[in-house]
């Protein structure tokens, strides 16, 4: 580790914090319907699209209604990405001329961008039209980010009000996010990344010649603009196959630090968000604490894992850290620190191979997912999941001092516990049952690179980033196979749906209960206290949940790293 790496670290971390309160006060004032700089140039327009969706920003959804419109609206996502890859070969921008999309991996694709998983079984140069990638692809990097958001406010309503049957409207809320923070910002971002060098053209790809004589086809196309939503929505899929770790999806340290800052600004913010709808910006900066306790711890361990190199290496005579997979443009402090970003916030794109991490630098990413990618998360994923952990949380420390437990002066009763635990213990369901039936089954076994542990994580990777709706991979297993289409595709609708639901559900009961004046018994929940609970908490109920797996995966190929043996 060098002084130059902490201090990108640091950079990095000082930009987002500085960026919380004024983007979650311009968040908090869009999805309350105030007006902001923006309402004269897309106020008509926002009202134009209620009257030809038939709604108005004056009705108002119980949490059953919200919960529908949502999975209405997936399923018309769905199907038609599935439909557009399909008919790929005979439409009309395909100037590579890319043939249909095979109906395994189609199907798969189509559900990894609904859920804002963007899990790629394929390389997106070489199977995507230009069509495909902007009518399909780019427009669900926008849609799925958008109703990741709403559910996250429809949440913060449910504990912010009370005695309401109500939570919000689902058309309004991803409207608002949309055409108020989504286009505005990536229109910048677009910009500015062509600045920088990324290509935006529908032209045709570029025949070159090396300067050996070799000849080669340079890929290009719409690619700053797909660049610009999918990390800002946490979205993660990339136009190339190498992903952020290609030059023209990151030609630099300037755009590296870019990509990294708007991965975790949405989520951050809504932290803020947050603490403004519920009265107390207290109990934003609380949950953003926890979030970052765990988030610099991770950053720590992957960092010293990789900057300390691989001792089977070193027995060569080779020393220095671990560069395998990685940009040199980038180095091993921002490499380690973007994988951790990405894993952390659901994003899934990468600028360095997590397959050739070391055994302990690949486990932070898995574990930020196992915890259900709470640290900032995917936008309005993050910010929902952990405030499922919120309300195990407060029913612990009710426990402990024999109270009902409440939380911003609502009773968390039998209700809001059972749907936070089918929320957390859906995930780890189809992460650990799915895993076991691959490392056994022949067929899923004949896709893995490596065997022993680190094929094992290589599986269980596949596995919890599809749950955890992330999509990065460790890059030696084959995914394009039958087997792992059709389950990581059941995978990952698991894990967006079998946590929505539960969440809605809880933000109706929420918003229902009248709120309880605090009294002298109540357990503050804007303090230090109460976020060292909350992180326990949380790597409690994971570590309880995951350890033994983990334990013949990374764990076991770290202690045969040291010891010097191979598998």
């Amino acid at each position: 580790m060098t002084l130059i790496g902490w201090m990108q670290i640091l950079l990095y971390c000082a930009i987002v914090l500085l960026l919380v309160k004024p983007l979650g006060g311009y968040m908090y004032r869009v999805f309350s319907g105030d007006r902001t700089f923006l309402s004269p140039i897309l106020g008509p327009v926002e009202r134009v699209l209620y009257r030809i969706s038939g709604t108005s920003e004056n009705e108002e959804q119980h949490w059953t209604a919200y919960a529908a419109g949502i999975i209405f609206f997936s399923l018309v996502s769905f199907l038609a990405v599935y439909v557009l890859q399909r008919l790929q070969g005979v439409l009309p921008s395909n100037p590579a001329g890319m043939p249909a999309v095979e109906q395994g991996l189609a199907f798969n694709t189509a559900v990894s961008f609904v859920t804002n998983t963007n899990w790629q079984n394929y390389g997106g140069e070489s199977t995507m039209s230009y069509l495909v990638q902007m009518a399909a692809l780019t427009v669900q990097n926008f849609m799925s980010a958008a109703v990741g958001i709403a559910i996250a406010v429809a949440l913060i309503r449910g504990f912010a009000r009370a005695s309401g049957k109500s939570i919000g409207n689902f058309w309004v809320d991803i409207t608002r996010c949309t055409l108020y923070v989504l286009l505005p910002m990536c229109i910048v971002l677009t910009l500015v990344y062509v600045w920088l060098g990324m290509p935006q053209t529908l032209g045709p790809y570029v025949d070159a010649t090396t300067l050996e004589g070799a000849k080669q086809t340079l890929a290009l196309g719409p690619v700053a603009s797909q660049v610009a939503i999918k990390m800002l929505g946490t979205n993660g899929g990339g136009f190339f196959n190498a992903n952020a770790a290609h030059p023209f999806e990151n030609p630099d340290a300037i755009s590296n630090l870019i990509q990294m800052v708007t991965i975790f600004a949405l989520g951050a913010a809504l932290t803020n968000v947050f603490g403004r709808m519920v009265g107390n910006q207290r109990q934003g900066w609380a949950i953003l604490a926890s979030m970052g306790v765990l988030f610099v711890a991770g950053v720590a361990i992957c960092y010293w894992a990789e900057a300390a190199g691989n001792p089977l290496v070193h027995a060569l005579g080779i020393d220095g850290g671990n560069m395998e997979g990685k940009e040199t443009r980038f180095g091993i402090a921002a490499s380690a620190l973007f994988a951790v970003i990405t894993t952390a916030a659901s994003c899934g794109a990468v600028n360095a191979m997590h397959d050739s991490f070391t055994a302990l630098g690949g486990l932070i990413p898995l574990i930020n997912m196992q915890l259900g990618e709470v640290i900032v998360g995917g936008v309005g994923a993050g910010f929902y999941g952990i405030l499922m952990f919120i309300v195990i949380a407060v029913f612990v420390a009710g426990l402990m001092v024999g109270r009902t437990p409440e939380y911003l002066g609502k009773k968390i009763e039998a209700k809001e516990v059972k749907m936070a635990m089918l929320a957390i213990l859906a995930l780890p369901l189809v992460m650990l049952v799915f895993t076991a039936i691959a490392v056994v089954l022949p067929s899923a076994v004949a896709s893995m690179a490596n065997g022993g542990p680190h094929g094992f994580s290589e599986v269980l990777y596949a596995y919890t980033s599809a749950a955890a709706n992330n999509g990065s991979a460790f890059g030696g297993l084959s995914g394009n196979t039958p087997w792992y289409n059709l389950t990581l595709g059941v995978t990952m609708w698991v894990g967006r749906f079998f946590v929505i639901i539960p969440a809605l559900a809880i933000a109706g009961s929420l918003a229902a209960k009248k709120t309880v004046p605090a009294s002298a018994g109540t357990f503050p929940t804007d303090s230090p206290l109460f976020v060292g609970l909350l992180v326990g908490v949380i790597l409690i109920v994971v570590g309880l949940t995951f350890f033994p797996a983990l334990a013949i995966g990374p764990i076991v190929e770290h202690l045969a790293m040291i010891h010097g043996q191979t598998f």
